[in-house]
C-alpha cells in the first residue's frame, strides 16, 4: 500500500505502528527480548550480525526488530556520513557510528520517542559520541539536501504509508554519488495480493509489502539508479527477506 491510502487510514496505520515500536521499546527495559508479530520478529535476522557485531553495540544488539543487517551491504567507509531510517533502539546507527570513525557521522531517525531514548541511553553506555537521534518521519527526513554519503534501514521502509515519499527524500538526502543499503520485506511477483498481504501482517509488516518489481520500479522513479534487490530468505509464504542496493546519480 503507498500514497493512494486516505489521510485517515494513513494516521492510523502510522499510529498503530508508533504503538507496537512503544511496546517493544517497554518490553527492553524490562529485560525481555522484543516483539511485535506473530512470528519472533527478531528472529527474522537469523545470523546477519556477526557475534563481535553484537557485542560492539552493547545492550543495543539485543532489541533488534529488524530482518537482516544493512550494514553487510552497505560498505561504510571511514569519514562518510550515514543515515539509518527507523533507528529503534539503535543497533545498526551504533555499529555505522564505529563503521565510520571519528572523522564521520552516524544520525538516526526514529518517531517513536520511546526508542529514541532507548538508543540515546544505548549510544550514552557503548561510548560512541559521532551519533544524532533525529525524531521525525522517513517520509519527510530532517536533513537537508546531498547531507549524507549512505542510507540504510533495517526493515522499516515497508511500515511506511507512502513508499514513494520515503524513496523521493532517500534520493534528496544523498549527496551525488551517494548509496543506499538496506534491508527490508518484499513480495513474490506473482503472488495473489490478499494472501500475501494477510501473510505480510504475521510478521509485523502490518501496511503491506512491495513486490521486488514494484520496489525496483519506485527506486528508479525516485531518480536512484543501478539498483539491485537479492532476495535472503523467505519468512513468510510469498513474502521473503531482501537486501537492496542503489545510488544516487
Amino acid at each position: 500500500m503507498t500514497s493512494d491510502q486516505t489521510p485517515d487510514r494513513a494516521a492510523a496505520v502510522r499510529e498503530r505502528v508508533r504503538d507496537r515500536y512503544a511496546t517493544a521499546a517497554a518490553q527492553v527495559r524490562a529485560g525481555r527480548t522484543p516483539s511485535f508479530s506473530e512470528a519472533d520478529p527478531a528472529g527474522m535476522c537469523g545470523d546477519a550480525y556477526d557475534p563481535t557485531q553484537l557485542d560492539d553495540a552493547g545492550a543495543a544488539g539485543a532489541a533488534s526488530l529488524g530482518c537482516g543487517n544493512p550494514l553487510a551491504v552497505a560498505d561504510l567507509a571511514p569519514g562518510e556520513t550515514v543515515l539509518d531510517l527507523g533507528s529503534g533502539a539503535g543497533l545498526d546507527v551504533l555499529l555505522s557510528a564505529r563503521r565510520v570513525g571519528p572523522d564521520g557521522f552516524a544520525y538516526g531517525l526514529d518517531m517513536t520517542d520511546e526508542m529514541l531514548d532507548l538508543a540515546r541511553r544505548h549510544a550514552a553506555e557503548a561510548g560512541v559520541p559521532n551519533v544524532a537521534l533525529l525524531r521525525g518521519h522517513i517520509e519527510a527526513i530532517p536533513l537537508p539536501d546531498a547531507s549524507v554519503d549512505v542510507v540504510i534501514s533495517n526493515c522499516v521502509i515497508n511500515l511506511s504509508t507512502d513508499k514513494a515519499a520515503v524513496f523521493a527524500e532517500i534520493a534528496r538526502v544523498l549527496r551525488p554519488g551517494g548509496r543506499l543499503g538496506v534491508a527490508d520485506l518484499v513480495g513474490q511477483d506473482d503472488a495473489e495480493a490478499e494472501q500475501q498481504a494477510r501473510a505480510a501482517v504475521t510478521v509485523g509488516a502490518i501496511n503491506g509489502v512491495l513486490t521486488a518489481s514494484s520496489y525496483h520500479e519506485q527506486l528508479d522513479d525516485a531518480g536512484l539508479t543501478d539498483v539491485h534487490i537479492s532476495l535472503t530468505h523467505e519468512v513468510a509464504p510469498t513474502v521473503s527477506s531482501a537486501v537492496i542496493r542503489a545510488s544516487r546519480r
